[in-house]
């Protein structure tokens, strides 16, 4: 019996450093791998076949697999030659290699093959089944029994089965077979049967059912027998695909007719937490997915309805292992229709209360963060079919079988496997951002990181390079969600910039590549349309800031739905629609989108707001909910879209369309930013363009299903006035949704807001520097990546920065000179530091200090103590001065009077966030 522990589940929040941390998590804490799981995703060496892997089983450190195929060959790239194995191998559990037992399993006419094996309870006897006629030259009918010790099928045990038989339980002294056989040794038994497990002879069990059976198992107290298969009937009753019956008699004790007609069991598997089934069909309405039974009245406890045939169940300490190609989860709220994931685990009991029965079906246990990846392969094109655990020196194994010929992205065919130990394999990279809409507060953000094995992941967050996190964050994430997470810094000073990086970090301490640089730059003044935003609660919100793809950031309050961008739309467009320095994303009309990184459900009561511009003429979605990501959603609405001539359609669906639209002549494709809000609640819906209301609607009620957010596109089939295009061509930016409905006075508000002058902040890098040392007259330092400052000997460091023109209507406010100090001992220094505009001429190539410039004798700014450590240190600059020189070119030098030397980094340093930059604050004059 395979025994089965409970699952526990967890919220954990870590916090280290300053400010505060929002982050997800879905599974508890480990020493390795992610709780319950027990095995990596990790593939390891394994010789393979030149065929299908039907059956496996092992014993004693040794693996067994069946199937169709005619020789083994090493690991890809490995040494060894081919070996032939006809229709089975033997294999090491612990190094993936034959071992010196060999059988053949052959027939005089058709095609052999291996369809089932099963070890006895005393570890001493296999036995197999399928189409075969010998084994290694023995007669046999398609069942067999080997004795392990010396490899030998055993010529006393000869049942006579005349078709293939597909799957095998045994018990003390009874083997249970299932096929497509009408009799056995002459006797009537139609597709199940029992046989003395030492000698072969038939036993009166009879459970004759009308359709092929496919599998079998005997309940751990051996008193009933577990039957799958196509059939629709079992000893007369009405029974499909599943049945109970009596052990010794084959009495019908239970049976089931709520599995589909076009469905069929393909496996069973049982432990002490319940039997498990895995199903395969075709057409609509199709149970593709697994079924978890109680032992005690074998009634069903849950229904996990994913599409994708399910070829194996296996239940290991707690957790339900299954091969399959299942390709739509989104009954189960997990990833919609898709990509196809061949290998998946999920708990066996629901922790804590089931969730609510939707259908009549109580919804399975949520997958676990356990992923290997396969392709279709050879044959029907299943993938995965089989799965074992072995385990030899201390270390358990999960083999898989089946007809792929990739694992993990790499060539493997027919067989691989997965160890308890030796996770190996890092979390991607994350995606980070970071901004701030406020003095005080910077928001870190990041999509995070996903790992095939551990559904926890530490986050640690590294601020102006640094080589000490500022905060450790630890959130959840699964292959096919990934919910930001981000982390609040709320020691930062108005008018610096600051940079961040982040990195993921398994439990094992695989650790991912730092994340690029995320800069941001602390306002003055409170941005005030952002702030509103998130004040009035909205729970997605897409600036549009991102310089990265496929991240698009939350920047709501708290907010995990980031989205991601699809065929990649264009990123930072300019100018936005808000004053200041926000950007927009522009679509291309036929194939970019952007959608939410999380599955959500929306009720009754919510507001979806944009901004956009374009000139189209092919109208478009401009935001809405869908139940897919990339591909098209079958469920869409709570949407705005665009007619071909430039109307605006708000609509939610509640058994048919109810829309509200602009009038006909109302029409906002003129190439300029535009607002556009949909609000519904129990007032019904309302569209509102530019502050204005267009119209509501006595629709109170919406569809019921779980989706995404999308804009930029998605489905409009059936939509009245449907566009030319499902995707919008121009520019969005500042997308919002709120669970709320929001006021006529708060949609009028922000759109004043965005209008109204604001703040805007620009950090402008040095785009050259050098230094001059007076101990060296004739070096120049252009190409150093550090830069110093002395006052004897002399050390003077000159900067030259492009600088913008002030925006329309707005003035310099502040200015400020940002440095970094470099890693060297020492760097800082006790003197103080001037900063003066350089009034000669230099070059970072040919300036020494023979050819130093003229420097102005007026500092614009002073610095005084720097201490050691690399660290990044502001100089306020002179306002009036540094606004006098917008528009052009400005070099600065800084000069120092002491002996004590200040090292900084220079533009030329690999540390990006430490390149000398100037941090300019316009707002209103």
């Amino acid at each position: 019996m395979r025994r089965s522990r409970g699952l526990t589940a967890a919220l954990v929040l870590s916090l280290a450093g300053a400010g505060t941390g929002i982050g997800l998590v879905l599974m508890p804490q480990a020493s390795a791998i992610t709780p319950p799981v027990a095995f990596t995703a990790d593939e390891l060496p394994t010789w393979q076949p030149d065929g299908i892997v039907f059956a496996m089983a092992q014993a004693n450190g040794t693996v067994f697999a069946g199937g169709t195929f005619s020789a083994v060959r090493p690991p890809e790239g490995a040494a060894g030659a081919e070996q032939e194995a006809v229709n089975f191998v033997a294999l090491d559990a612990a190094t993936g290699k034959p071992t010196s037992c060999k059988l053949a399993f052959t027939i005089g006419d058709g095609t052999a093959t291996v369809r089932t094996l099963v070890v006895s309870k005393d570890k001493k006897t296999l036995y197999a089944g399928g189409y075969f006629g010998a084994v290694n030259g023995t007669p046999v009918s398609s069942l067999a029994a080997i004795d392990i010790e010396s490899c030998t099928p055993k010529a006393s045990f000869h049942p006579g089965f005349p078709a293939t038989v597909r799957g095998l339980a045994v018990t003390d002294d009874t083997l249970y077979a299932a096929g497509d056989f009408n009799a056995v040794d002459g006797q009537t038994r139609e597709r199940f049967a029992a046989v003395d497990a030492g000698t072969g002879a038939l036993k009166p069990f009879v459970a004759n059912v009308d359709e092929p059976g496919r599998a079998v198992e005997v309940t751990p107290d051996g008193k009933n027998v577990l039957l799958g298969g196509d059939f629709f009937t079992v000893n007369g009753s009405n029974s499909h695909a599943l049945a109970v019956v009596n052990a010794t008699t084959g009495a019908v004790t239970k049976t089931y007719t709520n599995i589909p007609s076009n469905s069929v069991v393909k496996d069973i598997s049982t432990d002490d937490t319940g039997f498990y089934t895995g199903h395969e069909g075709s057409g609509g309405g199709v149970f593709d997915g697994r079924i978890g039974l109680r032992l005690s009245d074998f009634t069903e406890k849950w229904r996990d309805r994913c599409l994708g045939a399910t070829q194996f169940v296996l239940p290991y300490q707690g957790v339900l292992y299954s091969s399959s190609h299942a390709h739509d989860c989104s009954t189960e709220l997990e990833f919609p229709d898709g990509k196809r994931n061949f290998l998946l685990a999920q708990p066996t009991n629901h922790d804590g209360a089931a969730p609510a029965p939707v259908d009549g079906f109580v919804r399975g246990p949520g997958k676990l963060g356990w992923h290997p990846t396969a392709n279709d392969g050879l044959g029907e094109g299943i993938g995965p079919r089989v799965m074992a655990v072995a385990d030899k020196n201390d270390v358990k194994y999960l083999w898989v079988g089946g007809e792929f010929t990739l694992i993990n992205g790499k060539a493997q065919q027919g067989l691989t496997r997965f160890a308890s130990t030796g996770d190996i394999g890092a979390p991607t990279t994350p995606v980070a951002s970071a901004a701030s809409v406020k003095p005080g507060e910077a928001q870190v953000r990041w999509r995070t990181s996903y790992d095939a094995d551990d559904s926890k992941l530490t986050y640690r967050i590294y601020r102006n390079g640094s080589a000490t996190p500022a905060a450790t964050v630890t959130a959840g994430s699964l292959e096919w969600e990934r919910p930001q997470a981000s982390w609040n810094d709320t020691t930062v000073k108005a008018g610096q910039t600051y940079t961040y990086r982040v990195t993921a970090t398994d439990d094992a301490g695989n650790t991912s590549a730092l994340s690029a640089v995320a800069t941001v730059t602390i306002p003055t003044t409170v941005q005030t349309y952002p702030n509103q935003v998130r004040q009035d609660g909205a729970n997605l919100y897409w600036r549009y800031d991102d310089a990265v793809s496929p991240y698009v950031a939350d920047s709501s309050n708290g907010g995990n739905t980031s989205g991601v961008q699809f065929n990649a739309p264009a990123l930072r467009q300019t100018p936005g629609a808000v004053s200041g320095a926000s950007t927009a994303m522009g679509f291309n009309g036929t194939s970019q989108l952007v959608h939410g990184d999380r599955r959500q459900s929306v009720g009754n009561t919510f507001t979806v707001e944009t901004w956009f511009k374009t000139n189209t003429t092919r109208g478009g979605k401009l935001i809405g909910f869908g139940n897919n990501t990339t591909r098209s959603s079958g469920s869409n609405d709570r949407h705005i879209y665009m007619t071909n001539t430039g109307r605006l359609v708000f609509g939610v669906y509640n058994g048919s369309a109810r829309t509200v639209s602009t009038g006909l002549f109302e029409t906002y494709n003129d190439n300029k930013w535009h607002h556009v809000v949909g609000t519904q609640g129990p007032g019904g819906i309302t569209l509102y363009v530019d502050g204005q209301n267009k119209g509501s609607l006595n629709a109170t009620s919406n569809s019921t299903y779980a989706g995404y957010w999308h804009a930029g596109g998605d489905n409009l089939s059936g939509w009245p006035t449907r566009p030319t295009s499902n995707f919008f061509a121009g520019q969005l930016d500042e997308t919002a949704v709120y669970p709320t409905a929001l006021t006529q006075a708060q949609v009028k508000n922000h759109f004043d807001l965005a209008k109204a002058p604001t703040d805007s902040v620009s950090a402008v890098k040095a785009t050259e520097d050098t230094y001059i040392n007076q101990g060296a007259p004739s070096t120049a330092y252009g190409t150093s990546t550090s830069l110093a400052v002395r006052g004897t000997s002399a050390y003077e460091t000159y900067l030259r920065f492009n600088l913008p023109a002030a925006p329309a209507g707005q003035v310099l406010k502040s200015a400020s000179l940002q440095i970094k100090t470099s890693t060297q001992a020492g760097a800082g220094t006790a003197d103080t530091v001037s900063v003066v505009p350089v009034t000669g001429t230099w070059s970072g190539a040919g300036t020494t200090f023979n050819t130093k410039p003229t420097l102005g004798t007026t500092p614009l700014g002073t610095i005084a103590g720097v201490p050691d450590g690399s660290a990044v240190h502001s100089v306020e600059l002179d306002t009036a001065a540094v606004s006098a020189v917008l528009g052009g070119g400005y070099s600065l030098g800084l000069t120092s009077t002491g002996t004590d030397p200040l090292w900084i980094w220079s533009s030329e340093s690999t540390a990006a966030e430490g390149t000398p930059q100037l941090v300019l604050t316009f707002g209103a004059k």
